[in-house]
């Protein structure tokens, strides 16, 4: 089943919005709009309702997990929520001894660099997350028409925190075991991926209308080396979830040379950043697929007729586009202004009315 086909037994209350239209390439009554990093630390009301709570611990409790994820559906009026969670939650889930430390990011205690440490990942059961879908269904009960994208990380990125132990500039303790060891490579990010899956089906049962995997750090590869390296791990995610019939979008930072590679992977969606106009992302993905993007999201700082200027400029390059969905190249940044970005789905709705 593709995202183009309606999933059996009766519509949902989102299947006709912007956002669903748009991924699965069908006219819309406007461009819909969302943000990457669109519920959490750019607005006051979530630092206000996350103060004194760890990261991880905010993940765990429906009822935080809940307003967080609503909160800039509220505010901005987006065309769809992202559930509010972190890539490492499944992991943590499964027993990984890892924290999420603030100004550093996901930090592993016991980096994996063995093929006896694979021992450690195991399978990731609905029981795990018991909390995800109780949220969900919270959520969806909240949003009625609005659809709920749910999220994960991809198999390249969660192996890399997993390696190196934390972030990393350069990735060389990943490339080293990637280029030196490909049997144990293959092996982690295919158990990887079935984790991956796992956490993507959970939040699809529990009622999320679109997915998205995220490859934060699969930049830093060459083509060459994400085709034979990576891609069989990402792809695999993809073909686990397809049979729901839900949008899969596929989305990466300093992507620009791999873009037709992860749309090949098996995303309906592709995510762009903003390094590459969306038509000329539009011709190196190829037809049969929907964009995602791509303003700068630095572009929000300057002077309003400026961030309206280069919102022009992307919704011109995505005009031919068969589905686009307006969203940052990256995520919203900390301490980018909230009422920059309620004008920025204002202006792009009114400016793209059909």
């Amino acid at each position: 089943m593709s995202a183009n086909t309606r999933p059996s037994g009766p519509p949902t209350q989102t299947y006709d919005s912007a956002f669903l239209r748009a991924c699965r390439r069908e006219p819309v009554p406007h461009t819909p709009v969302w943000f990457m990093r669109q519920a959490g630390r750019s607005l006051p009301e979530y630092l206000k309702v996350r103060e004194g709570i760890p990261m991880l611990e905010s993940c765990m409790r429906p009822e935080l997990v809940t307003e967080i994820t609503l909160q800039p559906v509220r505010r901005h009026r987006v065309d769809a929520a992202i559930f509010f969670s972190d890539i490492v939650v499944p992991l943590k889930a499964i027993g990984v001894d890892l924290d999420i430390k603030p100004g550093v990011g996901p930090v592993v205690a016991e980096p994996i660099r063995r093929r006896a440490d694979l021992e450690r990942l195991r399978a990731l059961t609905p029981d795990d997350v018991a909390y995800v879908t109780e949220a969900i269904g919270m959520l969806t009960g909240e949003l009625g028409a609005t659809p709920l994208i749910g999220f994960a990380g991809a198999p390249f990125t969660l192996a890399s925190y997993l390696v190196e132990g934390g972030p990393s500039r350069n990735h060389e303790n990943t490339k080293a075991l990637m280029y030196g060891d490909p049997e144990l490579w293959a092996d982690l990010l295919d158990r990887l991926a079935d984790i991956t899956a796992a956490f993507l089906k959970v939040q699809i049962e529990a009622g999320a209308s679109a997915v998205q995997l995220f490859d934060s750090w699969v930049g830093a590869l060459s083509p060459a080396d994400y085709r034979r390296a990576v891609m069989p791990a990402s792809a695999k995610v993809f073909d686990a979830v397809a049979g729901y019939g839900v949008p899969r979008i596929h989305f990466g930072v300093g992507t620009g040379e791999l873009l037709g590679l992860m749309g090949e992977a098996g995303a309906d969606v592709v995510g762009v950043d903003w390094r590459v106009p969306m038509d000329e992302a539009a011709r190196r993905v190829g037809p049969g697929k929907a964009l995602q993007g791509n303003l700068d999201p630095a572009v929000l700082f300057a002077p309003r007729e400026a961030v309206e200027e280069q919102a022009d400029r992307v919704l011109r390059a995505a005009s031919d586009l068969e589905g686009h969905v307006f969203n940052l190249g990256h995520g919203v940044l900390p301490t980018t202004d909230p009422d920059a970005l309620t004008r920025l789905v204002e202006y792009v709705h009114t400016h793209t009315a059909r």
